[in-house]
């Protein structure tokens, strides 16, 4: 592997587009959150995916797909981040998140599967905490079962964090947003009772909520537990792909929403809300998932006489 171009800052988040095999980019990500030290909560964003086939409404990676790295390849991109800071692969961070959500869909690539399963004995890192996040495609049963069984014998009381991303309480706006097909509320909701076992972190359901998408509390209310699901509301990042879809964040970073109709209405059913603003440095920098290597890949065409930057159609 090849690392051709980062940006960001030290103190906060860096994020690097990373040549494997045969030309293929992906991205890669460390995160310090603000106010918080290295020490205390280290966060690495690995990407499953050269690009990503689902074309989301709001992401930047999904125009740009040239299939899935293998397990060895996203381990290399996990390598490469902890021994920048970490020579020796031993990470004293009191929280050490891996997140498998930078760009691609995990649950298309079996191969995450395997490096789960080697994360505890390649690392040590008391504070390790694996995180998955899935916008559901359907036909990926294989994948999402044996998640449970790697999470139950390796990540077990609450070292692993899963995630549902819906954007929508509306099934017709959100198969607008999510342009695949995918697992319904009640097949979601049917899973998370299989996953969650005591001692588990509550599964969480993302909004990356734009003005125009509704977020019904008796909808998710129906179908999902506040014993065993939590919320949590993002903003919608400037990315290339929000703006051309003209979404609106609902979510205003300078203001935020304890006080909302929706966040209140949530709390009333009886859910945890968390509101999530995330690292804006990376609104700041340009560097939201897909959105530095689109940038690098146009630039790229520009300069290279008879290159074409690989657009791919929605499946």
């Amino acid at each position: 592997m090849k690392v051709i171009a980062s940006t960001g800052k030290e103190e906060s988040t860096t994020v690097y587009i990373i040549e494997q095999e045969q030309g293929k980019f992906l991205e890669c990500v460390e995160s310090i959150m603000p106010s918080l030290t290295r020490l205390e909560k280290w966060v690495l964003l690995v990407s499953t995916m050269y690009g990503c086939p689902v074309h989301c409404a709001m992401c930047d990676a999904g125009g740009y797909y040239q299939g899935n790295p293998t397990s060895e390849e996203i381990l290399e991109q996990i390598d490469f981040l902890v021994q920048n800071r970490f020579p020796h692969n031993t990470i004293p961070s009191k929280q050490f998140k891996i997140q498998f959500s930078r760009m691609g869909e995990p649950a298309l690539n079996l191969a995450v599967l395997e490096v789960l399963k080697k994360l505890t004995k390649r690392y040590q890192a008391p504070g390790l905490m694996p995180s998955i996040s899935t916008v559901a495609p359907a036909g990926c049963e294989r994948f999402f079962d044996q998640l449970i069984n790697i999470k139950n014998e390796y990540f077990s009381d609450g070292r692993f964090q899963f995630q549902f991303s819906i954007h929508t309480t509306d099934e017709r706006l959100r198969d607008q947003i999510i342009p695949i097909r995918k697992w319904r509320f009640n097949e979601m909701a049917e899973y998370g009772e299989r996953f969650f076992s005591p001692g588990d972190r509550k599964i969480t359901l993302n909004f990356a909520l734009a003005q125009q998408s509704p977020l019904d509390a008796e909808v998710l209310k129906r179908h999902f537990s506040p014993e065993k699901f939590l919320i949590k509301i993002t903003p919608i990042n400037p990315t290339y792909r929000a703006v051309e879809m003209n979404l609106k964040s609902h979510v205003i970073i300078d203001s935020p929403l304890q006080n909302d109709e929706i966040v209140s209405a949530l709390r009333s059913e009886g859910y945890e809300v968390i509101l999530s603003i995330g690292n804006i440095e990376e609104n700041y920098i340009g560097s939201n998932c897909g959105q530095y290597l689109r940038a690098h890949l146009k630039t790229q065409a520009k300069m290279q006489v008879g290159y074409t930057y690989p657009i791919n159609k929605p499946v």
